[in-house]
């Protein structure tokens, strides 16, 4: 064991013993002193000392064993005080970190000083300098303690949190371009669920009930969605927030003012609806921001922003302009439709919002209401045409003629507001996900490839491709078709094939459904698929998979069907009649 620190504490250390040495004429002599006035001051033990000595128990040894029974009950004892409340407590620990602190580059030491300092609501910053200068002792402060070194040092703390954030953006990603994953669908999960993963619970650790830090993490988020426009960003911000809310952490909760609106839109989320109550809640919350505190609205954009939001907020307006449909009133009478088309629109500017600094919140296109979403409801009833033509006997289905005025072109509306609105881009989006996911083939070939001209390329983001792929899996027979193709492919999918992204989930669309695809078109869809030299190395990995798996199905598909015996010609030969 090392002598660092003993001597300030009064215990002969290795200075001592080395002076000693240096200057007595009997280094036996001086060496047996020393491990008689240093050793175990217990007069009962001196004879058995000898004892250990025949069996060949190393003084070390011993010593060791008696100094790690004591380190391990004072701990107990520290942790036992650290439990306790009040001025005696803190001044307690304090004398004990004082008399203790000298020996804490003793390694088997150091864990009694780190249980004193990590009990302490308060270290003194003589000690944290010292803790943050020797890495060694950093690494082995427990959280606890870390964070009173983070609070006054941001690009430290930083350090620690980067790799969760990284590793939070890996996970999402891994999520969405999984070849193999079919049912963990990347909306399947609950937010209770989501919040309880890995990344995010480290983050809750680290930041304990500490604002400052909560602060930090926070200005990170919004300068890594700025810098990348991740919006799994977003997502963090509102599954963090959760998270404090379900471990019931006041000190934060209280004064992040987004706290309230986060925990209604959460328990929408978690009910699949919103109700009148709630809507009621949202509206007042967002109509009660006054002036002076409109930077609350880039947080509200950025948790609206969350693709968890955005999902449930169009899933309901398509919902709810099917039961309008059906009970044939107006969407602009409706104020929880109105409602969600607001939130809509503040979650999709969020990153404008956020990079200009004008904290506004964006004003919806009445025309939008008036316009766009009447045409989207014509296609609706369109559908319900068409399907309840379909059910109705062979005699009493409308012409052919009648049908085809029910599966032409969207509207011009439908069209122009894809192109000009992202509110707009997102109900189609999600119009043309319900279509597919119901399988309705002409419904689908109606709408995708307009998506291709989506505002701002909306519709080639992962969270929708990843969506898309899901449901268009299960619809693997109308691929067979080369009407069905055309449009899946060249006029969506084709129309940005160059980006990475795109390329990885028309593979993931191919992997599945390439036994009914025609020869011609899969050929075309290889070549199209083949990554250039400079393309990341997952997207090669993925490709040489994927040409494997396809080349062994077209192997099997070659190979000659063994004859069945049974089908054999000479089994049509009457057997001869046995010799008399």
């Amino acid at each position: 064991m090392a002598g660092f620190g003993l001597e300030e504490i009064g215990i002969p250390g290795g200075v001592y013993l080395k002076e000693s040495l240096t200057h007595c004429t009997d280094p036996l002599k001086a060496i047996e002193e020393f491990q008689v006035e240093n050793g175990i001051l217990l007069p009962s033990l001196r004879p058995m000392l000898h004892l250990l000595d025949l069996h060949g128990v190393k003084r070390l040894d011993f010593h060791n064993s008696i100094m790690e029974e004591l380190r391990d009950k004072l701990i107990s004892q520290i942790t036992e005080l650290g439990k306790r409340e009040g001025r005696e407590r803190d001044r307690k620990l304090k004398e004990l970190l004082t008399k203790s602190f000298p020996v804490i580059k003793i390694k088997a030491l150091r864990p009694v000083v780190m249980c004193i300092l990590k009990h302490m609501s308060h270290v003194e910053d003589k000690y944290l300098k010292i803790l943050v200068r020797d890495r060694e002792l950093y690494e082995a402060c427990d959280t606890e303690v870390k964070r009173q070194i983070w609070k006054d040092s941001q690009a430290l703390f930083g350090d620690e949190v980067s790799p969760l954030l990284t590793g939070y953006i890996t996970s999402k990603e891994d999520t969405l371009f999984s070849v193999e994953n079919l049912n963990n669908l990347f909306f399947s999960p609950s937010p209770k669920a989501r919040r309880q993963g890995e990344m995010v619970q480290k983050l809750v650790h680290m930041i304990g009930r500490n604002v400052k830090l909560y602060d930090m993490v926070l200005q990170f988020l919004r300068t890594l969605f700025l810098r990348t426009r991740f919006i799994h960003y977003c997502s963090l911000r509102a599954e963090l927030l959760m998270a404090l809310h379900d471990n019931e952490v006041h000190d934060i909760i209280a004064v992040d003012p987004c706290h309230k609106f986060t925990w209604c839109l959460d328990a929408c989320i978690r009910e699949g609806k919103v109700d009148a109550k709630r809507s009621r809640e949202l509206q007042g919350f967002l109509d009660s921001i006054r002036r002076g505190q409109e930077q609350v609205l880039g947080d509200l954009s950025m948790i609206l922003c969350d693709p968890y939001a955005i999902n449930f907020l169009a899933n309901s307006v398509i919902r709810l302009l099917q039961h309008l449909m059906n009970n044939e009133a107006m969407p602009r009478d409706n104020s929880v439709l109105v409602l969600m088309l607001r939130m809509l629109a503040l979650g999709l500017h969020s990153w404008d919002m956020i990079e200009s600094q004008l904290f506004r919140e964006p004003k919806l296109d009445p025309q939008i209401v008036t316009k766009f979403l009447p045409a989207l409801v014509s296609l609706m009833v369109d559908d319900d045409v068409r399907r309840f033509n379909a059910k109705l006997p062979l005699d009493e289905r409308e012409s052919a003629i009648t049908i085809i005025e029910h599966s032409g072109p969207p509207p011009d509306a439908y069209q122009a507001y894809l192109q000009e609105s992202s509110v707009a881009c997102i109900l189609a989006m999600y119009y043309t996900l319900h279509t597919a996911t119901r399988k309705d083939k002409t419904a689908l070939m109606r709408v995708l490839g307009t998506l291709a001209t989506c505002h701002q390329d909306r519709a080639f983001q992962d969270t929708f491709l990843h969506s898309l792929v899901a449901a268009l899996i299960p619809m693997a027979d109308d691929f067979s078709t080369e009407d069905f193709c055309t449009v899946v492919f060249d006029e969506f999918f084709f129309t940005n094939i160059s980006r990475e992204n795109v390329m990885r989930h028309v593979m993931k669309l191919v992997w599945y459904i390439h036994p009914k695809l025609p020869p011609v078109r899969l050929d075309t869809l290889q070549k199209a698929l083949q990554p250039g030299p400079l393309q990341g190395e997952a997207i090669q990995a993925l490709y040489e998979k994927f040409q494997t798996r396809v080349q062994e199905f077209q192997e099997v598909q070659n190979q000659p069907t063994p004859m069945n015996e049974m089908d054999s010609p000479l089994m049509a030969v009457p057997t001869p009649a046995p010799i008399q």
